[in-house]
Protein backbone atom coordinates (compact mmCIF):
# COMPACT_ATOMS: atom_id res chain seq x y z
CA UNK A 1 0.00 0.00 0.00
CA UNK A 2 1.28 3.26 -1.06
CA UNK A 3 2.54 5.22 2.34
CA UNK A 4 2.12 9.20 0.61
CA UNK A 5 0.63 11.02 -2.11
CA UNK A 6 2.98 14.16 -2.60
CA UNK A 7 3.51 13.68 -5.89
CA UNK A 8 0.26 15.18 -7.06
CA UNK A 9 1.95 18.46 -5.52
CA UNK A 10 6.24 17.28 -5.59
CA UNK A 11 7.12 20.92 -4.79
CA UNK A 12 4.35 22.32 -2.41
CA UNK A 13 2.69 24.86 -4.63
CA UNK A 14 -0.45 24.29 -2.87
CA UNK A 15 0.64 25.47 0.34
CA UNK A 16 1.68 29.25 -1.30
CA UNK A 17 -2.45 29.28 -1.64
CA UNK A 18 -4.90 31.65 0.35
CA UNK A 19 -7.19 30.17 2.47
CA UNK A 20 -9.97 31.23 -0.23
CA UNK A 21 -8.13 29.75 -3.10
CA UNK A 22 -7.88 26.64 -0.89
CA UNK A 23 -11.20 26.50 -0.07
CA UNK A 24 -12.72 26.92 -3.85
CA UNK A 25 -9.86 24.30 -5.17
CA UNK A 26 -11.51 21.97 -2.54
CA UNK A 27 -15.22 22.63 -3.18
CA UNK A 28 -14.43 21.51 -6.80
CA UNK A 29 -12.36 18.54 -5.61
CA UNK A 30 -15.48 17.16 -3.43
CA UNK A 31 -18.16 17.64 -6.21
CA UNK A 32 -16.03 15.99 -8.52
CA UNK A 33 -15.17 13.29 -5.95
CA UNK A 34 -18.67 12.90 -5.07
CA UNK A 35 -21.01 13.89 -8.31
CA UNK A 36 -18.64 12.96 -11.37
CA UNK A 37 -16.26 10.06 -10.85
CA UNK A 38 -18.71 7.79 -9.83
CA UNK A 39 -21.01 8.25 -13.00
CA UNK A 40 -18.60 9.76 -15.72
CA UNK A 41 -17.83 6.25 -17.30
CA UNK A 42 -20.79 5.69 -18.15
CA UNK A 43 -21.83 8.66 -19.13
CA UNK A 44 -18.83 8.24 -21.42
CA UNK A 45 -20.02 4.88 -22.59
CA UNK A 46 -23.43 6.21 -23.78
CA UNK A 47 -22.39 9.47 -25.15
CA UNK A 48 -24.38 11.43 -22.54
CA UNK A 49 -24.14 13.98 -20.07
CA UNK A 50 -26.11 15.52 -16.82
CA UNK A 51 -27.74 18.24 -17.93
CA UNK A 52 -27.51 19.02 -13.75
CA UNK A 53 -24.25 19.59 -14.31
CA UNK A 54 -24.47 22.83 -15.70
CA UNK A 55 -26.56 23.99 -12.41
CA UNK A 56 -24.08 22.64 -10.09
CA UNK A 57 -21.10 24.03 -12.03
CA UNK A 58 -22.59 27.86 -11.62
CA UNK A 59 -23.09 26.50 -8.12
CA UNK A 60 -19.20 26.57 -7.92
CA UNK A 61 -19.11 29.84 -9.81
CA UNK A 62 -17.24 27.75 -12.66
CA UNK A 63 -18.80 29.86 -14.75
CA UNK A 64 -17.09 33.75 -15.38
CA UNK A 65 -15.93 33.40 -12.44
CA UNK A 66 -13.05 35.00 -13.02
CA UNK A 67 -15.03 38.17 -14.36
CA UNK A 68 -16.09 41.08 -12.05
CA UNK A 69 -19.06 40.47 -9.85
CA UNK A 70 -20.67 43.56 -11.73
CA UNK A 71 -20.49 41.49 -14.72
CA UNK A 72 -22.27 38.17 -13.02
CA UNK A 73 -18.77 36.69 -12.12
CA UNK A 74 -16.82 36.38 -8.95
CA UNK A 75 -13.44 38.20 -8.95
CA UNK A 76 -11.59 34.98 -8.97
CA UNK A 77 -7.66 35.73 -9.79
CA UNK A 78 -6.71 33.63 -12.86
CA UNK A 79 -4.68 31.42 -10.09
CA UNK A 80 -8.27 30.51 -8.43
CA UNK A 81 -9.73 29.92 -12.19
CA UNK A 82 -6.70 27.80 -13.26
CA UNK A 83 -6.95 25.82 -10.47
CA UNK A 84 -10.93 25.45 -10.59
CA UNK A 85 -10.24 24.09 -14.23
CA UNK A 86 -7.71 21.57 -13.41
CA UNK A 87 -9.91 19.99 -10.66
CA UNK A 88 -12.46 19.85 -13.22
CA UNK A 89 -10.37 18.11 -15.68
CA UNK A 90 -9.18 15.60 -13.53
CA UNK A 91 -13.34 14.42 -13.59
CA UNK A 92 -13.14 15.05 -17.55
CA UNK A 93 -11.87 16.71 -20.11
CA UNK A 94 -15.46 17.49 -21.66
CA UNK A 95 -16.56 18.68 -18.21
CA UNK A 96 -13.72 21.57 -18.07
CA UNK A 97 -14.71 21.87 -22.11
CA UNK A 98 -17.95 22.84 -21.27
CA UNK A 99 -17.00 25.40 -18.11
CA UNK A 100 -14.62 26.81 -20.36
CA UNK A 101 -17.06 27.02 -22.87
CA UNK A 102 -19.70 28.97 -21.09
CA UNK A 103 -17.24 31.46 -19.42
CA UNK A 104 -14.14 31.99 -21.09
CA UNK A 105 -16.21 32.04 -24.59
CA UNK A 106 -19.67 33.18 -23.84
CA UNK A 107 -19.75 35.51 -20.66
CA UNK A 108 -16.34 36.68 -21.38
CA UNK A 109 -17.38 38.43 -24.77
CA UNK A 110 -20.70 39.44 -23.47
CA UNK A 111 -18.85 40.92 -21.15
CA UNK A 112 -15.70 42.78 -22.97
CA UNK A 113 -17.51 43.22 -26.30
CA UNK A 114 -20.87 43.42 -25.66
CA UNK A 115 -23.46 46.83 -25.07
CA UNK A 116 -24.97 47.10 -21.50
CA UNK A 117 -28.67 45.63 -22.75
CA UNK A 118 -26.56 42.42 -23.78
CA UNK A 119 -24.73 41.84 -20.40
CA UNK A 120 -27.93 42.80 -17.94
CA UNK A 121 -30.16 40.29 -20.45
CA UNK A 122 -27.08 37.41 -20.70
CA UNK A 123 -24.99 37.41 -18.06
CA UNK A 124 -26.87 36.29 -14.83
CA UNK A 125 -28.37 33.59 -16.68
CA UNK A 126 -25.29 32.49 -17.74
CA UNK A 127 -23.50 32.92 -14.70
CA UNK A 128 -26.52 30.70 -12.68
CA UNK A 129 -26.95 27.98 -15.48
CA UNK A 130 -30.46 29.55 -16.18
CA UNK A 131 -28.98 30.14 -20.11
CA UNK A 132 -26.22 27.83 -21.34
CA UNK A 133 -24.28 29.40 -24.70
CA UNK A 134 -21.60 28.14 -27.23
CA UNK A 135 -18.77 29.61 -29.33
CA UNK A 136 -18.87 29.11 -33.25
CA UNK A 137 -15.91 29.71 -35.08
CA UNK A 138 -14.67 26.55 -36.43
CA UNK A 139 -15.97 25.78 -39.92
CA UNK A 140 -16.26 22.56 -41.86
CA UNK A 141 -14.00 24.10 -44.71
CA UNK A 142 -12.10 26.68 -42.10
CA UNK A 143 -10.47 25.06 -39.13
CA UNK A 144 -6.55 26.49 -38.71
CA UNK A 145 -7.54 29.68 -41.10
CA UNK A 146 -10.24 31.38 -39.17
CA UNK A 147 -9.89 34.34 -41.45
CA UNK A 148 -11.39 31.68 -44.29
CA UNK A 149 -14.53 31.49 -42.65
CA UNK A 150 -17.34 31.68 -45.22
CA UNK A 151 -20.31 32.53 -42.74
CA UNK A 152 -21.94 36.05 -43.91
CA UNK A 153 -23.64 38.40 -42.31
CA UNK A 154 -25.46 40.10 -45.00
CA UNK A 155 -27.39 43.20 -44.64
CA UNK A 156 -30.93 44.29 -45.87
CA UNK A 157 -33.23 46.98 -45.12
CA UNK A 158 -33.11 47.00 -41.24
CA UNK A 159 -32.04 43.93 -40.81
CA UNK A 160 -29.45 41.24 -41.48
CA UNK A 161 -29.30 37.58 -42.62
CA UNK A 162 -26.95 35.74 -41.20
CA UNK A 163 -25.96 32.21 -43.34
CA UNK A 164 -23.27 29.55 -42.92
CA UNK A 165 -22.20 26.50 -40.96
CA UNK A 166 -20.19 26.48 -37.73
CA UNK A 167 -18.63 22.87 -37.03
CA UNK A 168 -17.25 20.92 -33.71
CA UNK A 169 -19.47 23.43 -31.49
CA UNK A 170 -19.60 22.40 -27.84
CA UNK A 171 -23.12 22.72 -26.38
CA UNK A 172 -24.88 23.63 -29.22
CA UNK A 173 -27.35 21.14 -29.18
CA UNK A 174 -28.08 22.40 -25.46
CA UNK A 175 -27.53 25.69 -26.21
CA UNK A 176 -29.81 29.01 -25.62
CA UNK A 177 -27.89 31.73 -27.43
CA UNK A 178 -24.44 31.35 -29.68
CA UNK A 179 -21.09 33.75 -30.49
CA UNK A 180 -21.25 33.71 -33.57
CA UNK A 181 -18.57 35.17 -36.16
CA UNK A 182 -19.54 36.02 -39.34
CA UNK A 183 -17.81 38.59 -42.51
CA UNK A 184 -19.73 40.96 -43.08
CA UNK A 185 -19.92 42.92 -46.79
CA UNK A 186 -17.01 44.54 -46.07
CA UNK A 187 -15.23 40.87 -45.38
CA UNK A 188 -14.58 42.09 -41.64
CA UNK A 189 -15.21 39.31 -39.02
CA UNK A 190 -18.10 40.60 -35.95
CA UNK A 191 -19.92 38.48 -33.57
CA UNK A 192 -23.32 38.07 -33.61
CA UNK A 193 -25.50 36.96 -30.10
CA UNK A 194 -27.45 33.95 -31.91
CA UNK A 195 -31.06 32.95 -30.47
CA UNK A 196 -30.23 29.11 -31.04
CA UNK A 197 -33.96 29.02 -31.99
CA UNK A 198 -34.95 30.90 -34.17
CA UNK A 199 -36.02 30.05 -37.11
CA UNK A 200 -33.45 28.78 -39.88
CA UNK A 201 -31.24 27.86 -37.49
CA UNK A 202 -30.62 24.09 -37.21
CA UNK A 203 -28.34 21.55 -34.63
CA UNK A 204 -27.01 18.21 -35.15
CA UNK A 205 -25.20 16.61 -32.98
CA UNK A 206 -22.23 14.77 -33.61
CA UNK A 207 -22.87 11.24 -32.37
CA UNK A 208 -19.50 9.33 -34.08
CA UNK A 209 -16.72 10.94 -32.17
CA UNK A 210 -14.60 9.00 -29.66
CA UNK A 211 -13.28 10.98 -27.98
CA UNK A 212 -15.40 13.98 -25.28
CA UNK A 213 -18.18 11.55 -25.12
CA UNK A 214 -19.50 12.91 -22.22
CA UNK A 215 -19.95 16.40 -23.49
CA UNK A 216 -21.95 17.64 -26.35
CA UNK A 217 -20.36 18.27 -29.71
CA UNK A 218 -22.65 19.59 -33.00
CA UNK A 219 -22.59 21.01 -36.22
CA UNK A 220 -24.53 24.89 -36.71
CA UNK A 221 -26.43 25.27 -40.28
CA UNK A 222 -27.47 28.98 -40.53
CA UNK A 223 -30.02 29.41 -43.46
CA UNK A 224 -30.54 33.06 -43.89
CA UNK A 225 -31.18 33.85 -40.70
CA UNK A 226 -32.91 37.38 -39.80
CA UNK A 227 -30.68 39.14 -36.72
CA UNK A 228 -31.21 42.33 -35.54
CA UNK A 229 -28.22 44.87 -35.19
CA UNK A 230 -28.93 44.73 -31.40
CA UNK A 231 -27.90 41.39 -31.58
CA UNK A 232 -24.41 42.02 -32.75
CA UNK A 233 -21.94 42.45 -30.02
CA UNK A 234 -21.16 46.32 -30.87
CA UNK A 235 -17.20 46.57 -29.56
CA UNK A 236 -16.14 43.10 -31.24
CA UNK A 237 -13.62 44.39 -33.82
CA UNK A 238 -12.16 41.40 -36.02
CA UNK A 239 -10.00 38.68 -35.92
CA UNK A 240 -8.47 40.11 -32.99
CA UNK A 241 -11.30 39.96 -30.44
CA UNK A 242 -12.29 35.81 -31.43
CA UNK A 243 -8.55 35.34 -30.39
CA UNK A 244 -8.84 37.39 -27.32
CA UNK A 245 -11.20 34.87 -26.42
CA UNK A 246 -9.63 31.95 -27.43
CA UNK A 247 -6.52 33.00 -25.16
CA UNK A 248 -8.98 32.52 -22.17
CA UNK A 249 -9.81 29.15 -23.19
CA UNK A 250 -6.49 27.99 -23.77
CA UNK A 251 -5.41 28.80 -20.08
CA UNK A 252 -8.19 26.68 -19.20
CA UNK A 253 -6.88 23.98 -21.33
CA UNK A 254 -3.20 24.25 -20.16
CA UNK A 255 -4.38 23.94 -16.53
CA UNK A 256 -7.23 21.63 -17.34
CA UNK A 257 -3.97 19.04 -19.10
CA UNK A 258 -2.44 18.52 -15.63
CA UNK A 259 -5.92 17.65 -13.96
CA UNK A 260 -6.31 15.00 -16.74
CA UNK A 261 -2.30 13.62 -16.06
CA UNK A 262 -3.10 13.94 -11.76
CA UNK A 263 -5.90 11.85 -12.74
CA UNK A 264 -4.14 9.32 -14.56
CA UNK A 265 -0.89 9.45 -12.45
CA UNK A 266 -3.42 8.67 -9.16
CA UNK A 267 -4.64 5.32 -10.89
CA UNK A 268 -1.06 4.07 -12.04
CA UNK A 269 0.24 5.00 -8.60
CA UNK A 270 -2.35 3.19 -6.71
CA UNK A 271 -2.11 0.18 -9.35
CA UNK A 272 1.70 -0.18 -8.86
CA UNK A 273 1.48 -0.51 -4.89
CA UNK A 274 -1.02 -2.95 -4.53
CA UNK A 275 -0.60 -4.85 -7.80
CA UNK A 276 2.27 -7.80 -7.20
CA UNK A 277 3.94 -9.47 -9.41
CA UNK A 278 6.37 -11.84 -8.83
CA UNK A 279 6.29 -11.87 -4.91
CA UNK A 280 6.41 -8.07 -4.77
CA UNK A 281 4.57 -4.72 -5.57
CA UNK A 282 5.05 -3.61 -9.17
CA UNK A 283 6.32 0.11 -7.66
CA UNK A 284 9.25 -1.73 -6.04
CA UNK A 285 10.85 -2.38 -9.82
CA UNK A 286 12.99 -0.80 -11.33
CA UNK A 287 11.21 0.04 -14.72
CA UNK A 288 7.99 0.82 -13.04
CA UNK A 289 9.61 3.66 -10.24
CA UNK A 290 11.34 5.16 -13.74
CA UNK A 291 7.96 5.41 -15.11
CA UNK A 292 6.44 7.02 -12.34
CA UNK A 293 9.37 9.34 -11.27
CA UNK A 294 9.30 10.77 -15.03
CA UNK A 295 5.23 11.15 -14.92
CA UNK A 296 5.99 13.41 -11.59
CA UNK A 297 8.55 15.12 -12.63
CA UNK A 298 6.26 16.52 -16.11
CA UNK A 299 3.65 16.83 -13.86
CA UNK A 300 5.39 19.45 -11.62
CA UNK A 301 6.89 20.86 -14.59
CA UNK A 302 3.35 21.62 -15.48
CA UNK A 303 2.55 23.07 -12.70
CA UNK A 304 5.31 25.66 -12.37
CA UNK A 305 4.63 26.70 -15.71
CA UNK A 306 1.13 27.14 -15.07
CA UNK A 307 1.49 29.11 -11.32
CA UNK A 308 3.92 31.41 -13.16
CA UNK A 309 1.02 31.66 -16.04
CA UNK A 310 -1.39 32.81 -13.66
CA UNK A 311 0.67 35.27 -11.35
CA UNK A 312 1.47 37.04 -15.29
CA UNK A 313 -1.95 37.05 -16.26
CA UNK A 314 -3.29 38.34 -12.66
CA UNK A 315 0.06 41.34 -13.04
CA UNK A 316 -1.64 41.44 -17.07
CA UNK A 317 1.80 40.58 -18.42
CA UNK A 318 1.00 37.33 -19.84
CA UNK A 319 1.04 37.00 -23.97
CA UNK A 320 -0.72 34.69 -26.79
CA UNK A 321 2.69 33.17 -26.97
CA UNK A 322 3.17 32.12 -23.42
CA UNK A 323 0.04 30.65 -23.15
CA UNK A 324 0.30 28.83 -26.56
CA UNK A 325 3.33 27.54 -25.25
CA UNK A 326 1.80 26.28 -21.92
CA UNK A 327 -1.01 24.84 -23.82
CA UNK A 328 0.57 23.19 -26.06
CA UNK A 329 3.32 21.64 -23.92
CA UNK A 330 1.09 20.98 -20.96
CA UNK A 331 -1.41 18.88 -23.43
CA UNK A 332 1.73 16.70 -24.95
CA UNK A 333 2.59 16.18 -21.19
CA UNK A 334 -0.63 15.09 -20.06
CA UNK A 335 -0.85 12.70 -23.64
CA UNK A 336 2.47 11.16 -22.74
CA UNK A 337 1.33 10.68 -19.02
CA UNK A 338 -1.80 8.77 -20.09
CA UNK A 339 0.10 6.35 -22.40
CA UNK A 340 2.64 5.71 -19.67
CA UNK A 341 -0.08 5.32 -17.10
CA UNK A 342 -1.58 3.09 -19.45
CA UNK A 343 1.48 0.63 -19.95
CA UNK A 344 2.11 0.53 -15.92
CA UNK A 345 -1.79 -1.05 -15.88
CA UNK A 346 -1.10 -3.70 -19.05
CA UNK A 347 -4.44 -4.88 -20.36
CA UNK A 348 -6.00 -4.13 -17.27
CA UNK A 349 -5.38 -0.14 -18.20
CA UNK A 350 -8.18 -0.83 -21.06
CA UNK A 351 -10.86 -1.25 -19.03
CA UNK A 352 -13.77 1.48 -17.87
CA UNK A 353 -12.99 0.49 -14.42
CA UNK A 354 -9.98 2.43 -14.50
CA UNK A 355 -10.35 6.30 -15.73
CA UNK A 356 -6.94 6.20 -18.01
CA UNK A 357 -8.36 5.14 -21.21
CA UNK A 358 -10.79 7.69 -21.54
CA UNK A 359 -8.23 10.67 -20.43
CA UNK A 360 -6.32 9.43 -23.37
CA UNK A 361 -8.75 9.47 -25.97
CA UNK A 362 -10.21 12.99 -23.95
CA UNK A 363 -6.75 14.45 -24.28
CA UNK A 364 -6.40 13.79 -28.34
CA UNK A 365 -9.23 16.17 -28.81
CA UNK A 366 -7.22 18.92 -26.26
CA UNK A 367 -4.33 18.41 -29.12
CA UNK A 368 -6.27 19.55 -31.87
CA UNK A 369 -9.35 22.56 -30.44
CA UNK A 370 -8.56 25.75 -29.34
CA UNK A 371 -5.22 26.07 -32.04
CA UNK A 372 -3.69 22.79 -32.87
CA UNK A 373 -0.28 21.84 -31.28
CA UNK A 374 1.27 22.62 -34.39
CA UNK A 375 -0.89 26.03 -34.65
CA UNK A 376 0.43 26.89 -30.79
CA UNK A 377 4.05 26.51 -31.95
CA UNK A 378 3.65 29.27 -34.80
CA UNK A 379 2.45 31.89 -32.50
CA UNK A 380 5.52 31.31 -29.74
CA UNK A 381 7.37 31.34 -32.79
CA UNK A 382 5.98 34.65 -34.10
CA UNK A 383 7.23 35.92 -30.62
CA UNK A 384 10.31 34.69 -29.83
CA UNK A 385 11.37 35.82 -34.03
CA UNK A 386 8.79 38.48 -34.99
CA UNK A 387 8.27 36.79 -37.75
CA UNK A 388 4.48 35.66 -39.04
CA UNK A 389 4.89 32.24 -40.74
CA UNK A 390 1.13 32.39 -40.49
CA UNK A 391 1.10 33.99 -44.57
Amino acid sequence: MRKNSNHRDYFGLESKLSDADREIQQSIRQWVDQRILPEIETHAQNHSMDIRWMTELAELGCFGGQLSKEKSGRDWSYLTYGLAMQELERGDSGLRTMASVQGGLVMYPIAEFGSEEQQQKYLSKLATGQCIGCFGMTESRHGSNPKGMETRLVAKDDYFLLRGDKAWITNASIADIGIIWAKNEEDHIVAVLLDMKKNGVSVKTIDDKWSLRASITSHILMDDVRIEASDILPHARGLRSALTCLNKARFGIAWGAVGAALACCDTAMDYACNREQFGKPLAQFQMVQKKLAETVTAIAQAQLMNYRLAELADNGQVTAGQISMAKRANVEMALNTARTCRQILGAEGLRSSYPIMRHLMNLETLVTYEGSHDIHLLITGQEITGYNAFT
